[in-house]
């Protein structure tokens, strides 16, 4: 990695609170990073924001293991948190538990002030089946709205190629749905790129992706992805859904 082709200008420039965050500049830092490896982004969060007010969000996936070692490697004090829905896979608390071993971190478990049984008599039973929105935003969106408050940025696992709904993410960009800026390192990282920093760092990954799960959450809305479909087309079957609301719907 080439730190010299980073503008320093850009990249240390320390602006007042009041304007610190302003579109514009965070324009220019993401012109400025764009090319940069996804590490070199993360740094820049780390030593702008700091180590403190910012927060990675893992859900355990492929893209999210990956940014897990990056992060360790640029500072082990970040706190890394995971969304538990209570109905996550139980490969996926393995993957949890596997990096929690190799890394000797502790990931920030946040999850809805319901349990599955309260909301299940509060709003009927599998309320994914009727109305998979409210069920993401009790389950999700809330507690990730929560949790966000403690900082000034987020990092996450975002690609352009992943969707549509995706295809314009910024490496840097300010977040209006949380009030926070947003770091999505690996935005212009393609699907093999991902998967080369696993096999070559050795990381543990969840292994429904070896199984045609491209986009794994929770087990009652994911399916396997049959050839040729989008990679999300298994997040919420039958639905218009693509898209659980953390990365494209305002929360107020």
């Amino acid at each position: 990695m080439n730190k010299s082709s980073t503008s320093q200008a850009v990249l240390h420039d320390r602006s007042d609170k009041e304007t610190k965050w302003e579109p514009e500049r965070l324009k220019r830092v993401a012109d400025e990073l764009k090319n940069q490896h996804p590490i070199e982004i993360i740094r820049w969060g780390v030593e702008q924001i700091g180590v403190s007010s910012i927060t990675l969000a893992c859900s355990f996936g492929y893209e999210d293991v990956a940014l897990v070692d990056m992060v360790m490697k640029v500072n082990p004090e970040v706190d890394i948190f995971y969304l538990d829905t209570e109905l996550l896979f139980e490969e996926t608390y393995q993957v949890r538990d596997q990096l929690s071993e190799r890394y000797q971190k502790d990931f920030i478990r946040v999850s809805s002030v319901l349990t599955v049984e309260e909301q299940a008599s509060e709003y009927g039973p599998e309320l994914w089946k009727r109305d998979p929105n409210l069920c993401c935003r009790l389950r999700k969106v809330e507690p990730l709205k929560k949790n966000l408050q403690g900082y000034q940025g987020w990092i996450t696992g975002i690609r352009r190629e992943q969707s549509i709904t995706r295809a314009h993410a910024e490496v840097v960009e300010w977040d209006d749905s949380f009030g926070l800026v947003k770091l999505n390192p690996l935005a212009f990282w393609k699907t093999d790129q991902v998967w080369s920093y696993i096999r070559e760092h050795g990381i543990p990954y969840n292994p429904l992706h070896d199984q045609n799960y491209p986009s794994i959450g929770c087990f009652p809305c994911t399916r396997p992805v049959k050839p040729g479909e989008d990679p999300r087309a298994g997040r919420w079957a039958g639905f218009t859904k693509t898209e659980c609301g953390l990365h494209n719907s305002p929360v107020k």
